[in-house]
């Protein structure tokens, strides 16, 4: 009887992964992870009002009101933003990036949503930046001259480090709605089991908001959840509250 002292051929036993390939899952899995420190736990965006009005009671009308905030509001959004910041800072075209930045900025619809997105934003690029520094990164920083929002910053790093847009994408909306999850499970409040099944329930519509932002233009931006929007400006004065947003 033969034994052979080869190592097995990972191809073989259906793990095999190009280095890149494995370097780009390995960041965009930490990047997005819950455990990246850029304060996502601290935000409900809104959720939190949602629930004291009485819009969320329990796990399928918080799947119901994520689905609606993914698909045509905030959710796709940002897609567009981090979608045309990866190409603007893939093509390095500062111009471009300066006014997707710029215009990102400006279409958050609550005071309580713009401290959200620009500190989670200067929170990914400070981190990344220290641990994950890559050539030209600065630079693409430096071209957005202002604040950086949350979807922008994970654009801009993802393509820095040469990162697809396709599984960048997908990654932040995981994240994304995973905190949103988060904030209605203790809201609510909802068990763990409830709150996987919320998220299982998101996943075709996290894949069709992903294609359809990686193929949107700016032009293409637009929300149609005001009940959201209103419940971020109404958090401002919520008298009792958990969350900063």
């Amino acid at each position: 009887m033969l034994i052979s002292t080869n190592e097995p051929d990972p191809a073989a036993l259906g793990g095999g992964m190009a280095d890149g390939e494995a370097a780009a899952l390995y960041r965009l899995m930490t990047w997005l992870s819950p455990a990246f420190p850029v304060g996502a736990f601290s935000y409900s965006s809104g959720i939190e009002w949602a629930v004291e009005a009485g819009d969320i009671t329990d796990a399928a009308s918080l799947r119901d009101w994520l689905a609606a905030m993914l698909a045509d509001g905030s959710g796709f959004c940002d897609g567009v933003f981090l979608s045309q910041a990866h190409q603007a800072a893939s093509a390095n075209d500062a111009a471009a990036l300066r006014e997707i930045a710029e215009l990102a900025a400006a279409f958050v619809p609550s005071r309580e949503r713009q401290l959200e997105t620009t500190t989670q934003g200067q929170a990914f690029i400070t981190t990344a930046r220290a641990a994950w520094d890559a050539a030209g990164l600065d630079a693409l920083v430096a071209a957005c001259d202002g604040p950086i929002v949350y979807p922008v910053a994970v654009g801009l790093v993802s393509a820095a480090h040469s990162l697809p847009l396709a599984p960048a994408l997908h990654a932040f909306f995981h994240a994304v709605v995973s905190n949103w999850i988060s904030a209605g499970a203790r809201l609510v409040p909802l068990g763990q089991t409830d709150s996987q099944r919320v998220l299982a329930a998101l996943e075709p519509v996290v894949a069709a908001t992903a294609r359809r932002a990686a193929r949107a233009s700016l032009d293409d931006l637009g929300s149609a959840t005001f009940r959201a929007d209103l419940a971020s400006l109404r958090h401002e004065t919520q008298y009792t509250r958990l969350f900063r947003s």
